[in-house]
């Protein structure tokens, strides 16, 4: 469960629907879970107002700006605004996070005789999961600038990662069959 989310969007007014007056539309905010990568619907209190980029209590218990968590999204129901700031707010993320990604990358195995959990990373074929192997038994990596070092061949590893959570969060609903495996995110499905 997220016990914090990071503004992506704030509508004070709510969403614009046909035909509803602004004065039945209530405020609500679109978010990101810190540790799943959760897309969320938060539904403000009364009187508070959200900056994008805030980092909000969503956890049970007294939260100090968020009445409630409403639901989970999809990428689709992100608006234009969310869609933005979701690769900056992604990539901090990462970057603060750096350990859990680098663990991965030292750790990460086999999901069948043909495949390998880093060859899900975009851009990591055959060639570069073998380098990235190579490297980590001769020594376990310490920072994504270690990876650029040792595996100079390799994408910016901050980048990759990016690219992997943005592909999981948009490989829902038609798309859904393209995200049989999941390394960073909640699938759609689970609760919140």
């Amino acid at each position: 469960m997220e016990e914090y989310a990071i503004i992506l969007d704030y509508l004070p007014l709510g969403y614009v629907k046909e035909g509803l007056p602004s004065y039945k539309r209530k405020p609500v905010a679109q978010a990101i879970g810190k540790e799943e990568f959760t897309l969320l619907e938060l539904i403000p209190k009364e009187r508070v107002s959200l900056d994008i980029h805030e980092k909000v209590y969503i956890g049970s218990g007294k939260r100090e700006k968020i009445a409630r968590v409403n639901r989970r999204l999809r990428y689709d129901d992100l608006t234009a605004t969310a869609k933005v700031e979701l690769n900056y707010v992604i990539e901090e993320t990462i970057k603060k996070k750096e350990d859990k990604f680098i663990e991965f990358f030292n750790e990460s195995g086999p999901i069948s005789t043909r495949l390998h959990q880093l060859e899900l990373l975009p851009g990591i074929g055959k060639k570069h999961m073998w380098d990235i192997i190579k490297a980590r038994k001769e020594k376990k990596f310490e920072n994504f600038e270690d990876i650029k070092n040792r595996v100079p061949m390799l994408a910016d590893p901050t980048k990759i990662i990016l690219k992997r959570i943005l592909l999981e969060l948009e490989a829902t609903g038609e798309k859904k069959g393209k995200r049989k495996y999941i390394l960073f995110t909640r699938p759609p499905g689970r609760r919140q």
